[in-house]
């Protein structure tokens, strides 16, 4: 079963919430293919995550929080314009080739905080476009360093022998490694990767040491644990479950890390910390993969377990401690929210996510989103999540139980299967295992209205 966390009480009124400083600092901390059960206080087993399960208690979990999309670059795009990921053209993981990337005409949070006057620095992976006029410092940051795109699209085996081909696009790029607008290394063994978490982790208590007596925004965006998985030697070997239980206590080190430098410059109060994940385990890779205990499917997939990723946010006197919110949310509501708790303006282009400091604030239980669209390459409307129902439509999908996974570093390819329309109750059954359709058709007839408003706005290939 999945794991939820005990349901706790928000208070009755404005007054019970202290008014803190504004504008507040944000650090947003985003890992890469973390699955739903990868930290301690939604699950895992093997490792602990205590600095992330500190946030948690601190502040307010979300057990019903869902990203756009079940692969990188689509996902990202959402978080960081609060706009479906299709409204811009990019609809699965950008490859180091594609001319295409975050058109310069989306507003990023960063870009947005930076004209109300802050300070906008970014750690690690970009993913977004890789051509220069497409990087983080044309789209709102005023410093960067990092992966243009995701670790594994080097020229490395698994191994971490050289010379990996990509059949039908000749030999992948070099991976580098960015300082500002320029790479300054060249990423090309296991070891380099290793030091990647605390390389990013310096940078970061770097940016808030040179930073603190302005407001800021931090955008984390962790390589791992995406294979290949690399750890410094500080944390190899401390888990029970081994390398990828390793990887997520070195993430949690570095969560620590960045409230300690909070802490040490008196932030903590008037600072809004965001930690969540870009989308689902990548399954194949087995022992080398996260898991999400009690959901169906894993990145790449409509499933939940491809879409539904653990959400933390933590701002003290501000949030609630021990706050559990089962309400649905997507990763589209962070720019709305931050741009207001910092007064900042909203960009011009329509905004899909909604604004939810009330129910952070806990003076509204309710979650103002009713409805979120999911949308897969090639553009394909698979699914519509409505309150606590979710409506798949027929598509094809990666079916991770058709082959054995794979281990150590190594995955498996598993095969496509085929799912007809069928409605699930997520919030009773969020392992999608009992399609409801024949005893809710009003529900599916309710559903199918947003999906065809969707079609109307966004498109949809399955229908060709």
């Amino acid at each position: 079963m999945i794991f939820y966390p005990a349901k706790m009480n928000f208070p009755a009124t404005d007054a019970e919430i202290p008014q803190m400083q504004t504008p507040p600092n944000i650090v947003l901390i985003l890992t890469d293919d973390m699955g739903y059960s990868d930290i301690s206080a939604f699950g895992a087993v093997g490792w602990k995550t205590p600095n992330i399960d500190r946030l948690a208690a601190e502040g307010i979990q979300f057990t019903n929080f869902h990203v756009t999309s079940g692969v990188c670059s689509a996902s990202r795009a959402s978080i960081l314009t609060g706009r479906y990921h299709n409204r811009m053209g990019i609809d699965g993981a950008l490859m180091p080739w594609d001319e295409i990337g975050l058109p310069e005409s989306e507003k990023t949070i960063a870009g947005i905080l930076k004209t109300a006057g802050y300070a906008t620095g970014m750690v690690g992976k970009w993913h977004l476009g890789s051509r220069p006029e497409q990087l983080p410092l044309h789209h709102g940051f005023d410093e960067w360093l990092g992966l243009p795109y995701s670790n594994d699209m080097w020229p490395v085996e698994f191994d971490g022998t050289p010379t990996r081909e990509n059949s039908g696009a000749g030999k992948w790029p070099p991976l580098p490694l960015y300082d500002g607008g320029a790479p300054v290394e060249i990423i090309s063994t296991l070891e380099q990767q290793d030091m990647l978490t605390t390389r990013y982790t310096e940078r970061a208590l770097d940016f808030i040491d040179r930073n603190h007596n302005a407001p800021f925004f931090l955008y984390f965006a962790h390589s791992m644990p995406h294979v290949p998985l690399g750890v410094s030697e500080k944390f190899k070997g401390k888990s029970e479950q081994g390398l990828y239980g390793d990887v997520m206590m070195e993430i949690d080190w570095s969560v620590g890390e960045i409230i300690k430098k909070l802490k040490e410059h008196q932030l903590e109060e008037n600072t809004l910390v965001i930690f969540t994940s870009d989308n689902g385990p990548w399954l194949s890779f087995g022992n080398h993969a996260g898991t999400c205990h009690g959901l169906r499917g894993g990145k790449g997939t409509a499933w939940e377990g491809g879409i539904r990723v653990p959400a933390i946010m933590r701002r003290p006197g501000a949030i609630p401690a021990g706050t559990v919110c089962n309400e649905l949310v997507s990763s589209m509501e962070l720019l709305p929210t931050i741009i207001a708790q910092a007064g900042a303006p909203a960009p011009e282009k329509p905004l899909d996510g909604f604004d939810i400091s009330a129910l952070l604030a806990g003076t509204n239980p309710a979650s103002p989103r009713k409805n979120l669209y999911y949308y897969y390459k090639p553009n394909e409307l698979r699914a519509v999540i409505q309150d606590q129902w979710k409506l798949i439509f027929p598509h094809a999908y990666r079916d991770y139980t058709s082959v054995p996974a794979g281990s150590d570093g190594y995955c498996s390819y598993p095969t496509d299967s085929r799912t007809g329309k069928a409605l699930y109750d997520i919030i009773v059954d969020p392992g999608e295992q009992i399609d409801r359709r024949t005893e809710f058709p009003a529900v599916e007839s309710e559903i199918d209205r947003p999906a065809e408003k969707a079609r109307n706005e966004l498109g949809d290939n399955l229908l060709k």
